[in-house]
């Protein structure tokens, strides 16, 4: 019988609809498979995690006993010393700290004191990586200019004096280039010394510290940073047309690189013990507060998810390994150095999880890979609805897995309400305090469920090719 176009059409069309329909219905099958396969365990965890707050206090332990943990401190090397006593008497396997050469840059005694139109002293925080002043100070007249472009405008002005960027706050990303180039630009334009209003939405006359950069051929001025409140104070009298002086001191330098190391402990494998899911944190914060909430609370979230999973007797098919990496914040010489040391195994790296934005109530996380991929943390992602922190979203990772990240590893990020914390990021106000026992435990539990899950599925995740290769 002969056919029409048009039915052919009208035919094929219902085929294709049939499919698509058939196509959504494995995906929802493929759902419920692991949901169905995976609940026990998943409940399993939550009410481990949630049930004594075990990693709140370890972190409480942590921080109090030590402080903050920067790069090339001793209060940095001697947490480690006790994470991997403590990871030893988890009865976690593999324990083991990989040696990592990470930059020293020293504080030293610092301050900013207004001269002129009235004597104040500011409160002020180096950033990281600064010259120094001469031992002296330097005492000059302040310009403060709103944006790079108000900069460049008014440059000539700028000559022999210190350039004060007051930036409000918008976003993180686009607010902290000033602290991140603002002495290179005010050197260009002829300043002495650079500050930036610090880089957050509140403040309590809290200033905020963090890494500067310099650049090759400009010369090297001393980089600080003021409150928000002080910005805005000597903006107002400068509008006033009043002459605003200060002196700044700072006795900052670089010292030779030393040795600390990435810490790290395993579940092993069951049956493919050579492939690999990551999950971590950093452990080293700024030389301020007590690096609770950066990133102390993400590696120990991250460390205590695996040791849950120790402790219930689950063995996952693949191994699950949680690194606490060294230096994130001021020279990335821990993720880079996992990347080089780990080369051979990241074709073996099925996922990898970080934690660094806070261990605030958890919303899910942030995923970077395959469509195939996605389609199925997506799927796993359902397990964490009953907390809320079921939404998996395109896009996500952090910065110590980003080097692996770039050799094709999935990379995923936690995602909390991030409503406080650059309230508290790189202050003296990071401490324990700003955290919450039970959000801490959901974190615990969202990152527990995903690492197990994933590690014990029957297929690793499909990658997405490598962009050049």
């Amino acid at each position: 019988m002969e056919v029409t176009k048009s039915k052919m059409l009208r035919r094929l069309a219902c085929i294709a609809i049939v499919g698509l329909i058939a196509e959504g219905r494995a995906a929802d099958v493929a759902a419920q498979d692991i949901v169905s396969t995976y609940r026990g365990e998943a409940e399993r965890l939550t009410q481990a995690a949630l049930g004594d707050s075990a990693a709140y206090k370890r972190l409480t332990e942590l921080v109090d006993r030590f402080g903050h943990r920067f790069s090339g401190s001793e209060s940095l090397e001697r947490a480690l010393d006790w994470i991997l006593a403590e990871m030893r008497a988890d009865g976690l396997a593999n324990v083991r700290g990989e040696p990592v050469m990470v930059p020293r840059w020293v504080r030293g005694e610092e301050s900013i004191e207004l001269r002129s139109p009235r004597a104040l002293k500011l409160p002020m925080l180096g950033l990281g990586g600064s010259v120094g002043t001469p031992a002296a100070g330097i005492t000059a007249d302040v310009l403060v200019v709103s944006s790079y472009d108000e900069l460049s405008a008014r440059a000539a002005e700028a000559r022999g004096r210190i350039v004060l960027f007051n930036a409000p706050f918008t976003t993180y990303g686009e607010t902290v280039r000033y602290r991140t180039g603002g002495a290179v630009a005010a050197a260009r334009a002829g300043a002495v010394a650079s500050l930036v209003r610090s880089v957050g939405p509140y403040s309590m006359r809290t200033p905020h510290t963090g890494g500067m950069s310099y650049e090759e051929g400009v010369a090297r001025i001393p980089h600080a940073a003021i409150t928000s409140e002080d910005a805005d104070m000597l903006h107002r009298m400068q509008r006033r047309a009043e002459r605003v002086t200060v002196t700044l001191r700072m006795s900052a330098r670089m010292l030779p690189d030393s040795e600390s190391r990435n810490v790290m402990a395993e579940v092993v494998g069951r049956e493919r013990p050579d492939e690999v899911v990551v999950l971590g944190g950093h452990i080293d914060s700024w030389d301020v507060g007590q690096g609770a909430m950066d990133d102390g609370g993400g590696s120990v979230a991250a460390w205590e998810a695996v040791r849950l999973i120790k402790a219930l007797g689950l063995q996952p098919r693949r191994t699950i390994r949680v690194v606490l990496w060294t230096n994130e914040e001021n020279g990335l010489r821990g993720g880079n150095a996992y990347r080089d040391a780990h080369r051979s195994e990241l074709s073996r790296h099925v996922l990898a999880i970080e934690s660094d934005a806070g261990v605030f109530a958890p919303l899910g996380f942030g995923f970077t890979g395959s469509d195939e991929a996605f389609a199925i943390v997506q799927q796993v992602g359902r397990l964490l609805e009953p907390f809320g922190a079921g939404a998996i979203t395109r896009g996500g990772g952090g910065a110590d897995i980003g080097p692996i990240m770039q050799e094709g590893v999935p990379g995923m990020g936690l995602n909390v309400d991030g409503t406080r914390y650059f309230w508290y990021h790189h202050t003296d106000a990071d401490t324990i305090d700003k955290l919450n026992p039970r959000e801490m435990a959901l974190c615990t539990a969202a990152m527990a469920i995903m690492a197990y899950v994933v590690a014990d599925l029957p297929q690793a995740l499909p990658r997405a090719p490598v962009a050049g290769r």
